[in-house]
């Protein structure tokens, strides 16, 4: 864990929007939404929380790290590029042939990635299957695993809860980007996921519910976790905001998977740098 202040990590975030907007706009192709409400959450974790070391990727008790609603790549391609894992330049080949940066996340093109996804609801699986082995070799390492909140409405994600309940794997952090859209709408529309936090806490998890856009929260939320060696699985649910920073991308589903022109680029890195402010 890395010895950083709450303004520096607002500073990290801030830039990881404007990263993942550069990556999507040169290369007019990406999934910015998802991206943007995210960017909290992932500056935390690469900047403060997770123990990794992007000198030596595959360092073997290093946390481990599962972006299971890989559509939103551009945010953890960012944090790769800004933690020091990939040059930075490679942010201007998003897509193209022979870049490590593709369309989702591939860990055999890609320094930093513990696991391939895109396939949504497997990732949650996967990390759990991380955490059964480092329980297996007696090791410390953590897993934190980042899935949407539409995701949330298939059923392989439930069968893991299940998993990690039973193998208690209390070293297993999933966090819910909880920005109540999936591409088609408004998740509560197309099928409605109830209260998530009381069905996390009901399959057994240690269950929090906090602002993701507060650095403050998520910070403090990660202290109170990192101790609690409770056999519990934790589960921290992040009311976000899809497309946050961007004024006319936030709360559109619209933006899941659009990448804005010329004119849109500009208004937005405006906006998200003035989040500096």
């Amino acid at each position: 864990m890395k010895d950083i202040s709450i303004q520096e990590l607002k500073e990290k975030a801030i830039e990881l929007r404007k990263t993942a907007l550069t990556m999507i706009y040169g290369a007019q192709s990406g999934h910015p939404g998802g991206s943007l409400s995210a960017a909290d959450i992932m500056a935390t974790l690469y900047f403060k929380e997770m123990n990794v070391d992007p000198n030596n990727p595959n360092w073997e008790d290093r946390d481990r790290f599962v972006l299971s609603k890989g559509h939103v790549y551009p945010i953890q391609y960012s944090a790769l590029a800004l933690r020091g894992f990939v040059p930075y330049e490679t942010i201007y080949t998003l897509r193209e042939y022979g870049s490590p940066f593709q369309e989702h996340p591939d860990m055999k093109k890609c320094k930093g990635f513990d696991i391939s996804t895109g396939s949504l609801d497997q990732g949650l699986s996967c990390g759990v299957g991380m955490e059964i082995a480092g329980k297996r070799d007696f090791k410390d390492y953590r897993v934190f695993t980042l899935v949407g909140n539409g995701e949330c409405q298939e059923g392989q994600i439930w069968e893991a809860a299940q998993t990690a309940v039973k193998y208690q794997l209390d070293n297993l952090v999933v966090f819910v980007d909880n920005n109540r859209l999936q591409i088609d709408g408004f998740c509560d529309e197309i099928m409605s996921l109830q209260d998530l936090e009381k069905k996390f806490d009901a399959f057994g998890f240690e269950t929090k519910r906090i602002n993701g856009h507060s650095m403050e929260e998520i910070v403090d939320t990660l202290d109170e976790v990192r101790t609690a060696k409770n056999g519990k699985p934790k589960c921290i649910i992040c009311d976000t905001v899809k497309g946050k920073g961007v004024s006319f991308m936030e709360d559109v589903a619209d933006w899941h998977g659009v990448a804005p022109n010329e004119e849109q680029y500009h208004q937005a890195m405006e906006e998200v740098a003035g989040g500096l402010k």
